[in-house]
């Protein structure tokens, strides 16, 4: 691979070729029995009963209510009435789940080594896609219907930079399935799923929660062909660089765990081959992750603005209502909330961090190769997660209200 750009550093790797993955999925049986316990246990974990991620294994209660963000949901039950509306008898069976059903949690950002739910982009007609991705664009703001396009087409840019994988690494290799009958006012969802982007929408009339969200790019941008001139999480990472310069010497000290994200200088459970860092990824629902780093209520106003600033970049994805109701939700929980750091603060350094309150967790990994060779953590693979803790992701703690008020069924 020439380095024809030297602004563009990963022109400096080569591709790696040769991994078992087809059609979007990988092929265990070809993995070494080592690497084959690095996929995480998806199908076995989605059948437990959904706690959600806590500090402690117990959830935090009455952090969330049914309430009225101003949000018009028509367009988004109208987008996906369409959809559905669009497809055979045989297809609408594969994409429809109840709003409850053990699908919600069936998701990797990798590569399934099972038979996945849904329907796969690629395999649709051209407008029966665009129907599809009108219920994202109906459900997101323009910012996040925007970053999730974004990551469909680097990961397309992926396949063509490394000459392989053309039948995976394209831009609509992604299923969307829908859970419940979209309304206005009963609780249904969508979620879209796949290499480096799975978004899980929830709404509830008015209300809408989009967590989990992951969304990552290797590269984070295509310097060349097609896809040339795209970017994706910039904000997220100048954000987060502010905010840690903002922090003095003594609260910087509490906020960075580790000053180096290479392999070798990182316990190995800070240092997954697959993972990185991040402790929210798939088949993570009900992880315990205690607090770390920094406590918030110790800001700053200013610092405290930065933080939010920070926060702020992942919920614009949203649209405004919700993204109004979310902040809200960040802000009274303020001094609750812990910012962890991983590595450098420089310009060009990789690094990793954590946001993580009651009501929010939010990481953001720099990570090493897997369709490139670079053995170490490099600032254009990131990967990023926002979830929703104590109960919150896929709408849980919400679906479990509404059902309470209205003692009804699905």
């Amino acid at each position: 691979m020439d380095n024809e750009d030297e602004g563009t550093h990963y022109r400096g790797f080569g591709p790696v070729l040769g991994l078992p993955i087809h059609d979007a999925r990988v092929d265990l049986s070809a993995l070494s029995p080592d690497f084959r316990k690095l996929f995480p246990p998806v199908l076995e974990k989605a059948k437990e009963p959904l706690v959600g991620i806590t500090t402690d294994g117990r959830v935090v209660p009455d952090l969330f209510a049914i309430q009225d963000t101003g949000w018009d949901p028509g367009p988004a039950s109208k987008a996906a009435t369409a959809f559905l509306e669009s497809l055979a008898p045989a297809q609408r069976e594969n994409v429809l789940f109840a709003i409850d059903a053990d699908e919600w949690q069936m998701w990797i950002n990798a590569f399934p080594s099972w038979d996945p739910h849904g329907l796969r982009l690629a395999d649709l007609e051209p407008a029966q896609r665009e129907r599809a991705l009108a219920i994202l664009e109906e459900s997101l703001s323009a910012t996040g219907f925007s970053d999730a396009r974004t990551a469909m087409k680097l990961n397309a840019a992926l396949g063509e930079l490394v000459g392989g994988y053309r039948d995976t690494l394209t831009e609509y290799s992604y299923s969307i399935a829908v859970f419940g009958t979209p309304s206005t006012t009963r609780p249904w969802g969508w979620q879209l799923w796949g290499h480096h982007l799975d978004v899980h929408c929830f709404i509830l009339g008015r209300q809408l929660v989009l967590t989990p969200t992951f969304i990552g790019a290797e590269p984070t941008e295509a310097d060349r062909g097609v896809h040339k001139g795209l970017r994706l999480l910039d904000d997220q990472r100048t954000a987060g660089l502010d905010l840690l310069r903002s922090l003095r010497p003594a609260q910087a000290s509490q906020a960075v765990l580790h000053h180096s994200v290479r392999v070798q200088d990182l316990p190995a459970e800070l240092a997954d081959p697959l993972n990185g860092r991040q402790r929210g990824g798939a088949a993570q629902d009900n992880r315990v992750i205690p607090y770390a780093g920094l406590p918030a209520g110790g800001l700053s106003l200013p610092q405290r603005n930065s933080l939010l600033r920070l926060v702020g970049t992942y919920a614009r994805r949203l649209p405004d209502g919700p993204a109004a109701a979310f902040m809200e939700n960040i802000e009274q929980h303020l001094d609750d909330t812990h910012l962890a750091w991983i590595g450098g603060s420089g310009d060009d350094d990789a690094f990793y961090y954590r946001v993580h309150s009651p009501v929010v967790l939010i990481e953001y990994d720099c990570q090493s190769g897997v369709f490139l060779d670079n053995h170490e953590p490099e600032p254009f693979h990131v990967h990023t997660i926002v979830r929703t803790p104590n109960g919150g992701d896929y709408g849980r703690d919400l679906l479990r209200r509404h059902l309470a008020q209205h003692h009804t069924g699905r």
